[in-house]
């Protein structure tokens, strides 16, 4: 199970869209390196361990919270679309985290919707 989780890590290190993990609590525990870049501004990397709340207006706190009672209210509700950014082009979505159905946290995602530009195959 160790080496999965390195797996598992990989996978977000790599991603090159921020991704923020936070638990039940909105603590933020982990952000991968597109995300503390991202978020510099804002702190980056010192975010971790802080309370994703306290980082959104009021409004955004009780909209954080009302998804999240939604993905406690089902196991079958697990991703919700949050946002579009017009300036990135992209969309922003919360995403359950659940171990075997049970509700263990939840995370952002980003999808831009750039046309890609590396070259294919460009080795």
């Amino acid at each position: 199970m160790e080496n999965m989780m390195k797996f598992y890590k990989s996978i977000l290190e790599q991603d090159r869209s921020a991704v923020v993990i936070c638990n039940l609590k909105h603590e933020i525990i982990y952000m991968n390196p597109a995300a503390v870049n991202s978020y510099e501004k804002w702190g980056g990397n010192k975010l971790l361990g802080k309370c994703l709340l306290d980082c959104h207006n009021p409004e955004s706190r009780e909209k954080i919270q009302q998804v999240v009672d939604w993905f406690k209210a089902d196991e079958n509700h697990n991703i919700v679309y949050t946002f579009h950014n017009e300036k990135q082009n992209k969309d922003v979505y919360m995403v359950a985290l659940r171990d075997e159905g049970e509700l263990i946290g939840y995370y952002e995602k980003h999808e831009y919707r750039n046309r890609e530009t590396m070259n294919l195959y460009d080795l």
